[in-house]
């Protein structure tokens, strides 16, 4: 009363206590305050959300690489949601919106797949140099090289749903990872270990032969020899990307790769990788 409070907004497990505060607001003579009780927050086991949890507080959740408007955006949305069920709203949205009125009565259902979906939405949209300062820190973890950091960031941007996810996903352009050559056999592109080798041999001298590591560059010298082998493009590409990157996922494709570790990386690459299908 004193300090002109006039909603109290609190979790449902304090409802039965309300009538005492009621009382005493009577007892005095005070108008009471509204008194707003949010719905119970659990587990997907429909417990009550716990510090065990790891994702209990709003700092537990930043420190595990969420985004802080990502995770009030989710937040908001827990036991209560617009007419329009719009999912991805901004804090003047939010605010604009909300009527505490509409809030459900039945506990909300913390699901850590669903915020982070959120979180690399808002990624997604985020601007560039922001990004590149929040995710700096953690490829600075993995890229210790000369590497053109931003242009590794920018393939990754679109594909993360939380920062930390980028140490995974970059780690090959610092180091080469051992790979099996079963990678280099993929059904739908129509590979396998032979005619993988019989590429890659093919491919080194043109690669060899340029000074230009353009990503456009690339492109149009290893496009030219897929048109002229008159094979389809997935064939010509996949034991490149195998042999330069060591994953069967990456961030992007040979091109790109192959732009960021420069000439003689890639080269040393492609060679390993003809060695390892000539010894199979």
């Amino acid at each position: 009363h004193l300090m002109n409070i006039t909603h109290v907004v609190r979790g449902n497990e304090y409802i039965s206590s309300s009538p005492k505060y009621q009382r005493l607001y009577d007892a005095f003579g005070w108008e009471s305050p509204k008194y707003i009780h949010l719905p119970l927050i659990t587990d997907e086991n429909h417990k009550k959300l716990s510090k065990r949890s790891g994702h209990s507080s709003y700092e537990d959740l930043i420190e595990q690489g969420f985004v802080s408007e990502a995770v009030v955006n989710y937040i908001a949305l827990l036991g209560w949601s617009p007419a329009d069920n719009k999912e991805i709203m901004s804090l003047d949205e939010l605010i604009k919106e909300f009527d505490y009125k509409t809030i459900n009565k039945s506990p909300a259902v913390f699901d850590i797949n669903k915020l982070k979906w959120m979180n690399g939405e808002y990624i997604k949209m985020m601007d560039n140099e922001k990004f590149y300062e929040m995710a700096m820190p953690y490829i600075d973890k993995v890229i210790t090289k000369d590497l053109d950091k931003k242009a590794i960031l920018d393939m990754v941007k679109t594909r993360i749903e939380v920062l930390p996810d980028i140490c995974d996903m970059i780690d090959f352009f610092e180091e080469m990872p051992e790979y099996d050559i079963a990678m280099y056999t993929h059904k739908k592109m129509k590979t396998n270990s032979e005619n993988s080798l019989e590429i890659l041999k093919e491919e080194l001298p043109i690669i060899e032969a340029t000074d230009d590591f353009s990503v456009e560059n690339l492109h149009d010298l290893i496009m030219e020899y897929i048109q002229k082998k008159e094979i389809k493009n997935g064939q010509g590409l996949w034991p490149l990307r195998t042999a330069v990157s060591g994953k069967q996922m990456t961030p992007a494709g040979a091109f790109e790769i192959m732009n960021v570790i420069g000439k003689e990386e890639s080269i040393r690459r492609i060679k390993i990788g003809i060695e390892k299908l000539e010894n199979a």
